[in-house]
């Protein structure tokens, strides 16, 4: 007969997976949807990665976030791998969502040039391994030896993966989606207003804003555009949309030049940012709240 843990040790077991769940989510979330393009997909990895903490030994691992990240990781894999087996039809993952034809081409150029988002695209070239190295790598700052364990290649191998994958991208050199991996300062400032919405941490938020910062919101219908200006009045306005009242997710997106940031709602994009980074701050906002003009760029990245 299997053994039961005593009620104390299994409460500690509980308190453990719902800490592992409030502070590694977001981020293995975030890895699983930059892997995959696509949000509904990312979270059932995610979900699966947990399940399986469940079932181990939370006791006997040392870095539960590491842990959760390897295996999300190998699960994505394994779904890129199968989808390249079995590829489906080009529409498959859209669903329901609003057709891109019912915004106006106008507004399409504006969001085009304002916010060129292409990694999801120009990864869809990309085999596998080279996905997994590339955004591993040069997106997370995973080192090479932990990658290796990931897609079962030695660390050399890894390094040569993720170095085809980032020729492939820049092949892309002159075309209207060129896509290039935001610096390590942008993805830090994106990682700590991410951190500070998240947790309503007002005193984190200011402090990556600029003196100067401002911010401009397209909310669309009869309100249109909404301007901010001044640390505090971002703040407040970033922590009443973005905060940990607000029931969203908030991921890390590379947008062209600039750092961004997408909040997700019960599956949905409900808004888009575009964070402007200078000298370590956050200088600038560009806010699309507006669904219409939302729903191209949710479609194109399978939100």
């Amino acid at each position: 007969m299997e053994r039961q843990q005593p009620a104390t040790d299994q409460r500690d077991v509980d308190v453990e997976l719902g800490r592992a769940w409030r502070d590694q989510r977001r981020h293995v979330l975030d890895v699983a949807y930059r892997m995959l393009g696509n949000l509904s997909e990312a979270e059932d990895a995610v979900q699966e990665a947990f399940a399986r903490l469940v079932r181990a030994d939370v006791d006997q691992i040392d870095d539960v976030g590491g842990w959760l990240v390897v295996v999300v990781s190998r699960i994505c894999l394994d779904k890129l791998r199968s989808q390249r087996r079995h590829p489906t039809a080009p529409d498959a993952t859209v669903g329901d969502r609003p057709a891109v034809g019912t915004v106006d081409p106008a507004d399409r150029i504006t969001l085009d040039d304002n916010v060129r988002i292409a990694l999801h695209l120009v990864l869809e070239r990309l085999s596998p391994a080279e996905r997994t190295a590339f955004v591993l790598h040069d997106v997370f700052q995973y080192p090479y030896d932990a990658i290796a364990g990931i897609v079962g290649r030695t660390p050399a191998a890894c390094r040569q993966l993720a170095s085809r994958a980032r020729r492939t991208i820049t092949e892309d050199v002159d075309g209207p989606r060129r896509f290039r991996v935001e610096s390590a300062e942008q993805r830090l400032v994106t990682e700590r207003f991410i951190a500070a919405c998240t947790t309503g941490d007002l005193g984190g938020l200011l402090a990556i804003l600029d003196p100067d910062v401002d911010g401009v919101a397209d909310v669309g219908g009869s309100i249109g555009v909404v301007t901010v200006a001044g640390p505090d009045d971002v703040a407040a306005a970033a922590l009443r949309f973005l905060g940990p009242d607000s029931a969203t997710t908030l991921l890390s997106l590379p947008t062209d030049q600039q750092a961004g940031v997408v909040a997700v709602r019960r599956g949905r994009a409900v808004s888009l940012l575009a964070l402007s980074v200078r000298h370590g701050r956050i200088h600038h906002v560009d806010g699309i709240i507006d669904p219409v003009k939302l729903a191209p760029i949710a479609a194109a990245l399978g939100l």
